[in-house]
C-alpha cells in the first residue's frame, strides 16, 4: 500500500513538474520551435520547455492545401492557450475568444484571424475570432493599394488589433501593420543571408506592362524589369511568365527604404546562360535560317534568330529585284522570313544577314543565259538621259546606251513607256559587275537572225514580227 502511495506521489510530482515547466510560457508569447512529429490532425512542436506544444495541422496548410513543413523544421508560433500538461500553439489567436482575449492580443501584438465580410465606406467589415465585428480601413488592408476591393470579400486573413472601444463594440484592425512587421523581419533575415549577384528562387506575384514582381522571401518582392526578363526582345511580360510561376532570378541590387520597405531589382535572363556563349555552334556563316523581324530602322531591319540572338539585314541586302528606299516597305515587325548568314562577329555580338541571298541571286549564271548577239524580248524599266533601261528577267536589267538608240532606224523606241515590250540584242555581259549592255534589235543583221532561229530559241511574237519587218527592208 505504501508502494502504491509512493508511486502515486511520484506521478503527481511528475505532473506538477510538467505544469511548472509549462508555466514558463504564457498565452500571447511568441516562440520558435522545432517540429517533432507530424500527425494526421496535429503537429507537435518543441517549446523550449519540458512540455511540447501542439498545433492543428489544418492551420498550417498553405493556399494549395499542402503542409509546407517537415519534421525538424523550425517554425514560429504563438501560445494561444496553456493548461495542465499541454501548450496549445497557433499562427494566431484562433477563431474563438472574448473581449479579454482581444485586449490581450492587442497589448501583446498577437495576430487574430478575421474573415472579410463586406466592403463599407472607407474600408471593410471584418469578423474577427469567429463572431466579433471589426473595421479595417482600406489603406490598412494591404501594403499595396487594393485595385479591386470586392475581390477580398470572403477571404480569411490575419490582422493586428489597433483599437478596442465601447467594451468590444468598436474594434479597428490592420492587416497592413502585420504585413509590414513580417516584411521587416523577413528583410533583416534576407539582408544577412543574401547579397547582389546571388541566385534565388521566387514566385511571380503580379505582372505589369513594364515587368514582373517576384516574391523571393515572405513579404519581400522585387521587380524583374522587362529588359531583364528574357534574352529575347520580342516578348511581352505575360508571354514569358504567369502569376504563380516559380522562377530563378539573380539579385541585382537591394536598397532599404525604411519601415520594412525595400527596392529590389532582379534579373531572370542573367540567371540563364548568355546565348552568345555558343553562337558558333548554333549558327554558321553561309547557312540559311529562319528568323522574325523585331524592328526596322532607316538603314535596315533587325531579325531575331533565337532568344537573345539578333542580326541586321542592311537595306542593301533586302532585294535583288528592286531598289528598297524604306525597310518597312519590304518587311514588318513580327514577320517570319528566311535569311542567309553573311558573317558573325562574336566579340561585338553582331550578325550580318541577307534576305536577297537567301532568295537566290538572279545574276548567277547570267552570262550563260544571255549570250552575246542573242536577240531577246524585254520590258522597258525606265528611260534615262544615258539610255533605255530594259528588264530582261526579275532582277536583271540591261542598258541600251543613248548612242545606240541614236543609230537605230527603229523610231518607235523613242515612244516606249515603262512596261512596254521591246526587242533588244545582247552586246556584252559582265556578271561580276552585274552589267548587261544591249542594242536595238535592228542592229542585228539577217545572217545573225538565222543563227538565233525563233523556233529554236523561243522568240516571242514581237520578235517574229520584227524579223519579218527587217527582212522586208533588206
Amino acid at each position: 500500500m505504501e508502494n502504491m502511495n509512493d508511486e502515486k506521489s511520484f506521478a503527481q510530482l511528475l505532473a506538477e513538474s510538467e505544469t511548472e515547466a509549462g508555466a514558463e510560457v504564457r498565452p500571447g508569447d511568441r516562440i520558435t520551435g522545432r517540429i517533432i512529429s507530424i500527425g494526421r490532425d496535429q503537429v507537435y512542436v518543441s517549446t523550449g520547455t519540458k512540455v511540447d506544444g501542439v498545433v492543428d495541422r489544418e492551420e498550417l496548410l498553405d493556399e494549395k492545401g499542402q503542409l509546407p513543413y517537415s519534421e525538424g523544421d523550425q517554425i514560429e508560433l504563438f501560445v494561444v492557450a496553456q493548461s495542465q500538461g499541454e501548450i496549445k500553439l497557433g499562427l494566431s489567436f484562433g477563431t474563438q475568444g472574448g473581449v479579454e482575449q482581444l485586449i490581450q492580443a492587442m497589448e501583446q501584438g498577437i495576430p487574430v484571424q478575421g474573415k472579410v465580410k463586406e466592403t463599407c465606406k472607407g474600408g471593410y467589415r471584418v469578423q474577427v475570432m469567429g463572431t466579433k465585428p471589426a473595421f479595417c480601413p482600406l489603406s490598412q488592408m494591404d501594403i499595396r493599394p487594393v485595385e479591386d476591393p470586392g475581390s477580398l470579400i470572403g477571404q480569411t486573413f490575419l490582422f493586428l488589433i489597433n483599437r478596442i472601444e465601447e467594451k468590444g463594440r468598436n474594434i479597428v484592425v490592420s492587416r497592413r501593420a502585420l504585413l509590414e512587421k513580417e516584411q521587416q523581419d523577413s528583410l533583416e533575415t534576407f539582408s544577412r543571408q543574401v547579397g547582389p549577384g546571388d541566385e534565388l528562387q521566387g514566385r511571380v506575384t503580379r505582372i505589369e506592362p513594364y515587368g514582373a514582381f517576384v516574391e523571393v522571401a515572405p513579404g519581400l518582392e522585387g521587380l524583374v524589369h522587362i529588359s531583364e526578363m528574357s534574352w529575347s526582345r520580342n516578348l511581352k511580360p505575360e508571354e514569358i511568365v504567369s502569376s504563380g510561376d516559380v522562377v530563378t532570378v539573380k539579385l541585382l541590387s537591394l536598397e532599404e527604404q525604411g519601415k520594412g520597405r525595400v527596392r529590389m531589382n532582379l534579373s531572370m535572363k542573367q540567371a540563364q546562360a548568355d546565348p552568345w556563349d555558343d553562337i558558333l555552334k548554333r549558327f554558321e556563316p553561309g547557312s540559311v535560317v529562319s528568323g522574325i523581324i523585331t524592328r526596322t530602322a532607316p538603314f535596315g531591319a533587325f531579325v531575331e534568330l533565337a532568344p537573345g540572338i539578333e542580326g541586321l539585314v542592311h537595306i542593301s541586302e533586302m532585294s535583288y529585284l528592286k531598289r528598297i528606299h524604306k525597310p518597312e516597305e519590304e518587311v514588318s515587325p513580327g514577320e517570319q522570313i528566311r535569311v542567309k548568314i553573311k558573317g558573325i562577329d562574336v566579340s561585338e555580338k553582331r550578325i550580318s544577314l541577307s534576305i536577297r541571298d537567301a532568295m537566290g541571286d538572279p545574276w548567277e549564271g547570267a552570262a550563260l543565259r544571255f549570250v552575246k548577239g542573242k536577240p531577246i524580248e524585254g520590258r522597258v524599266e525606265k528611260r534615262e538621259e544615258f539610255g533605255l533601261l530594259v528588264r530582261l528577267e526579275p532582277g536583271i536589267v540591261g542598258l541600251v546606251p543613248a548612242s545606240s538608240l541614236a543609230r537605230s532606224q527603229d523610231k518607235s523606241l523613242e515612244s516606249k513607256k515603262p512596261e512596254d515590250p521591246v526587242m533588244v540584242v545582247v552586246e556584252s555581259v559582265d556578271e561580276a559587275a552585274r552589267r548587261i549592255t544591249l542594242a536595238p534589235a535592228d542592229s542585228l543583221q539577217t545572217d545573225d537572225w538565222k543563227s538565233f532561229a525563233p523556233e529554236a530559241h523561243g522568240m516571242g511574237s514581237l520578235g517574229l514580227e520584227l524579223k519579218k519587218a527587217m527582212e522586208k527592208k533588206k
